[in-house]
This record gives structure tokens, sequence and C-alpha cells, in this order.
């Protein structure tokens, strides 16, 4: 197989912004006082804005309007923007930076596909934006593990998914790729959720990206 682009999940593959949401939601349910339980931390993995309030709420939910619990969401996310800017190539996890500059270099080209309306500010705190050709819209895209938003990535790239390495970090991420038309996983982290991964690494330092691109290197340098 010639694989010509790859396409990254930003959170957990990328850089660890989880930290950073964990710190926003606190900040909110303070100021809420809300009791953070020793498990509040592990309930809130992976689940979209509103689930999320809906955690820190409680049996106080009911309390809330709609219109109310949009308005304490932006609030989280207008702290958690704050922090963002806390963040640096420093935060980068290991390997991150070397194989998007191996990328790079190489004239593969780049997608982003993650959830995360706050991408384009996380990609530039960590000075890495400008190895991305494309980022795919996560307004327009049903949640994964539904595949909507890898095809937008691999469109935006104008390369076939079947021609795309994609790295998750989560479960639903990974069956979003293998839902999406042919697309190869690279999961990144514990093999136990991962395990429905094509290839499975610790961190992106594990991968060798020679394994996956020399084959489309060496066409282009042929044409």
């Amino acid at each position: 197989m010639i694989y010509r682009a790859a396409i990254f999940d930003l959170d957990g593959v990328l850089a660890d912004t989880a930290r950073l949401h964990l710190k926003a939601w606190y900040q909110l349910a303070q100021e809420l006082k809300r009791p953070w339980a020793e498990d509040t931390s592990e309930r809130l993995k992976g689940l979209e804005r509103m689930a999320s309030l809906e955690v820190i709420l409680g049996e106080e939910s009911d309390r809330f309007s709609e219109k109310e619990k949009i308005d304490l969401a932006s609030r989280k996310n207008s702290y958690y923007q704050k922090l963002i800017r806390s963040l640096s190539p420093k935060d980068l996890l290991p390997g991150a930076g070397e194989l998007l500059a191996w990328l790079n270099e190489k004239q593969i080209p780049i997608a982003l596909a993650s959830a995360s309306k706050n991408a384009q500010a996380v990609l530039q705190a960590l000075e890495i934006s400008h190895y991305f050709s494309t980022i795919a819209d996560p307004e327009q895209s049903a949640p994964k593990p539904c595949p909507d938003i890898f095809l937008a990535a691999a469109q935006g790239l104008q390369v076939g998914p079947e021609f795309c390495v994609a790295f998750e970090d989560a479960a639903a991420g990974v069956a979003a790729i293998k839902a999406a038309q042919g697309m190869t996983a690279i999961g990144v982290g514990h093999e136990n959720s991962l395990r429905n991964a094509d290839y499975i690494v610790n961190s992106l330092k594990e991968f060798d990206p020679r394994d996956f691109f020399l084959s489309a290197i060496r066409a282009a340098a042929i044409s």
C-alpha cells in the first residue's frame, strides 16, 4: 500500500490538553459551589462539552435552564481559551514535533481531525499550525465514532481515504477511522482500549514513518 497523507487527532496524540479542560471545569465547579469528587476527572474523559457540564451540575442540573447551561458551557470555554495561552512547544507529546517535521520535509500532506472547537488556537500555541494543510471543521461533522471528520480531512487534502494513515488515542476515534472507507488506524496509547486499531504505539516516538511513507516518496521522485 502506498500511503500519501497523514491525519491526526489533537488531544492525547499531539499534546495533552485534557489537563487544561479539567482546570477550566474545576474553576467553574468552584464558582458554582459544586463538589469535585475523586472520580470527577475520570468521568469527564472523552465527553463533549454539554455532557461534561451535566457531570459538573449533577443532581442540581434541573435547576438550570437550557440557556443557562449554554452560558455556563461558554464560560468554561472562555477559561479554557485563557489556559491555552500557557501552551508552548514543550507541551508537545513525545515524538509529535519530530514526526510532523519529517512528514513536512518529505512533502507528505497533513490534516487535523479534532472535535475541539479551539484546535486552531492550540496548534498556534504549540507552534505547529504551519504543518497542517487542512483542519476539518468539527461543526460540520457528526461526532466520533462517525467517520465524518476523518473523511472531511481526507477530502480537504484531496487524497483518497484508503491512502491515509490516521492517528488516534481513543476507542471512538479508532472506530471512526476504521469506518472511513479504508483508512488505516494507528492507535496511540494503551493497547487495551485501542485493540481495534491496525497498529498500536505507546507514543508517536515509537512510530517510524519510513515504514508507511517511503513508497509514496519514491513514487513521487520517479514521477
